[in-house]
């Protein structure tokens, strides 16, 4: 089959089809280095933005499983500093399912631009997920918890502060432990963007006054938090699915529940723990994980009938949903 036509000549990025274990295209395009004209490979990491919500979520599964927390346990309960506005009896199954209505320091329905937080607070600080608490502590409440569905960035934060405190270390080294060595996610990692390792692609933002490309460092956290920001290559996000897959991080029964609708809306679509879903014409659902910042574009499904896994992924945030959609039309027709 050739998937080349699937993909649009000026994309920037990686592609990777496997069905059945089997690979059916897998191909790099474009720059991880512009100015040096440092291609991308299959061994590129990229940023992955809001994707990195699975991998926290699984961690919190974790320590689910492991009797360490549980579904109704609360952040007031939790945590040890002031919510102030706050509702301390939000649990963190609400957290997992963007139910909570805590306020989100980047509420994606009436902001659109991410850098757009750094006008007063610089991205520089950003280092830690406690870096981001000024951005919403004295916000009050969206919504009440449990009122109804609604992306949320700041949810995901939150648990990552849960495992730092459950766990007492950072939430990151602990995913490096619990989930990416145990996958043998070995080019997986949490990054800061001025202390990235051999082969991280810059990502990139188009000037149309300057008719140029500059690089995202000024536009997105400096390290990524509990909302999003790891660094993945294709082959290793693969690597995550099969363990997934196979129970190796998580029992059978809980991954059908991560896997299983849990919470969502007609406009925004259907969500498990950490993974959007598609809901197919047999009622059935097509798990996949997703991030968007400025520069980044990422997008991972697992088609359990067809057993094809795609995974698509820009440094210049080209749109790899058009392409994930083409091929499926394809493949599934």
């Amino acid at each position: 089959m050739e998937f080349d036509k699937f993909i649009d000549k000026d994309f920037r990025g990686c592609i990777s089809i496997k069905k059945s274990g089997r690979c059916l295209f897998q191909q790099a395009y474009g720059y991880a280095n512009l100015a040096d004209e440092i291609p991308n490979t299959v061994e590129t990491k990229f940023a992955t933005a809001s994707a990195g919500k699975v991998f926290v979520a699984v961690a919190i599964l974790q320590l689910i499983e492991n009797g360490k927390l549980h579904f109704n346990d609360t952040i007031g309960h939790l945590l040890d500093f002031n919510l102030h506005a706050i509702d301390p009896d939000i649990t963190i199954e609400a957290l997992l399912t963007h139910t909570s209505g805590i306020p989100d320091y980047f509420d994606e329905s009436v902001m659109e631009d991410y850098d757009a937080l750094w006008t007063d607070y610089p991205n520089y600080k950003i280092r830690t997920s406690s870096d981001l608490l000024p951005l919403f502590l004295d916000k009050p409440m969206m919504y009440q918890k449990g009122e109804r569905f609604q992306y949320n960035n700041t949810g995901y934060v939150v648990l990552g502060l849960i495992i730092e405190k459950i766990m007492q270390m950072p939430f990151d080294l602990f995913l490096k432990e619990s989930i990416f060595s145990a996958c043998g996610m070995n080019s997986t990692g949490y990054y800061e963007l001025d202390r990235l390792p051999a082969k991280c692609a810059n990502s990139y933002i188009f000037d149309r006054k300057r008719d140029e490309y500059y690089t995202n460092i000024f536009s997105v956290d400096v390290k990524g938090t509990g909302a999003g920001g790891a660094f993945t290559t294709v082959c290793d996000i693969e690597r995550f699915w099969e363990a997934l897959l196979q129970h190796q991080l998580l029992s059978a029964d809980m991954v059908n529940k991560m896997l299983s609708r849990q919470s969502g809306n007609d406009k925004d679509g259907d969500y498990g723990y950490g993974v959007w879903l598609k809901k197919e014409k047999d009622n059935s659902y097509t798990p996949y994980f997703q991030g968007c910042d400025p520069g980044v574009s990422f997008i991972s499904m697992y088609k359990s009938q067809k057993e094809t896994l795609i995974t698509v992924v820009s440094n210049f945030g080209d749109n790899v949903w058009k392409i994930r959609k083409n091929v499926c039309s394809e493949l599934f027709a």
